[in-house]
């Protein structure tokens, strides 16, 4: 079957394969890549015979690839000017998606307003997710009805990036945030964007680890723009 395959089908399979392995599709990008092995790899895995037009196919993606190197500084530069805020003692309270709870959460929202208390709220299909300081948990339980309660979860931290305006108009920033926590092996309780906000949850437990994970990501754009702005000078 794969001998019949037209060139156009054995790219798209190629590309379809890339864009499923991220690691190989950032080296790709980055030039990092020796396409012999990787088109021999792609035909073990996909079932492809024909080396040379699955190669040709790597570098013709590879070429449309590059053109992201300019995106990833526009994700460089948010990143070198954003700072973190931390906030401990989080709880996250799930409850059914019912307009009784919508309508009890309205009231709660108002006087938490008025005492100047910070809390989110995300609703889905299923469900809505409250995430507030720990000492309203009771409050809120009590708010929603237990009977309505799905879950709750303590012990959390809300870590904040909080990022100049330009992040609502570039995409890919919140997946290379979540990419290097995933690679620093945080578990992300919850995440949530709101205007140039992003906001993580996670367990006390790897708070520490995924703060650092995420001053990394600052820190490395800080000194990737800086190095580039000095060759520039120097190619002057």
């Amino acid at each position: 079957m794969t001998a019949a395959l037209t060139k156009e089908s054995i790219a798209e399979l190629t590309r379809v394969y890339i864009d499923s392995h991220p690691s190989i599709k950032d080296c790709i990008a980055k030039g990092l890549i020796n396409y012999s092995s990787l088109a021999r790899m792609i035909m073990k895995d996909v079932g492809l015979t024909n080396e040379e037009a699955v190669m040709i196919a790597c570098r013709r993606y590879a070429s449309k690839l590059s053109v992201t190197t300019d995106h990833e500084i526009s994700i460089l530069r948010i990143l070198k000017d954003s700072r973190l805020e931390m906030r401990t003692k989080t709880c996250i309270v799930t409850a059914k998606n019912d307009f009784t709870v919508l309508h009890k959460m309205d009231n709660l929202f108002k006087d938490l307003f008025n005492q100047n208390s910070i809390m989110q709220c995300v609703q889905s299909a299923s469900a809505v997710t409250i995430i507030a300081d720990r000492m309203l948990k009771d409050r809120i339980i009590d708010t929603v009805g237990r009977f309505n309660l799905i879950k709750v979860r303590e012990n959390l931290v809300e870590i904040s990036v909080k990022s100049p305006e330009m992040i609502v108009d570039t995409s890919g920033v919140i997946a290379y945030l979540i990419s290097n926590l995933s690679d620093a092996g945080i578990n992300i309780e919850e995440t949530i964007s709101c205007h140039t906000d992003t906001i993580f949850i996670v367990s006390e437990d790897e708070m520490i680890n995924a703060y650092s994970a995420l001053t990394k990501c600052i820190q490395s754009a800080e000194t990737l723009l800086s190095e580039q702005g000095s060759r520039a000078e120097d190619s002057r």
